[in-house]
């Protein structure tokens, strides 16, 4: 699967979303996405299995866990794609910023 089709998917995004914040066992993830998606154990364990066959996430062994780590490396198809639009979105958020700045002064300018 490419990077656009993982992410498409509810799931398989939210498991990404967790796994950006730290490590998790398989345990964990399969708890936190039964109890948000209400999809079976082996159904989270499919979905592991396709971010780990796609590069998006490595497994060690710790004990007789499995711990999850993120590799956001795939993502880079997704940047490659949007950085045509960036200009566009910075521009904005740059003006946006402006924006706030002088709404900031205006308002500590304001007599009480």
């Amino acid at each position: 699967m490419n990077a656009f089709q993982i992410l498409g998917d509810p799931v398989k995004r939210k498991i990404l979303e967790m796994l950006a914040k730290s490590e998790l066992s398989a345990g964990e993830v399969v708890n936190d996405i039964q109890n948000e998606f209400g999809i079976t154990q082996a159904a989270v364990s499919q979905h592991l299995k396709i971010l780990r066959e796609s590069g998006f996430a490595h497994v060690r062994g710790e004990g007789a866990k499995r711990i999850y780590v993120l590799d956001a490396s795939p993502m880079r198809e997704v940047d490659n794609w949007i950085n045509p639009f960036r200009s566009m979105f910075e521009q904005r958020l740059h003006a946006l910023h402006t924006e706030i700045k002088r709404g900031k002064k205006a308002t500590r300018k304001r007599p009480d």
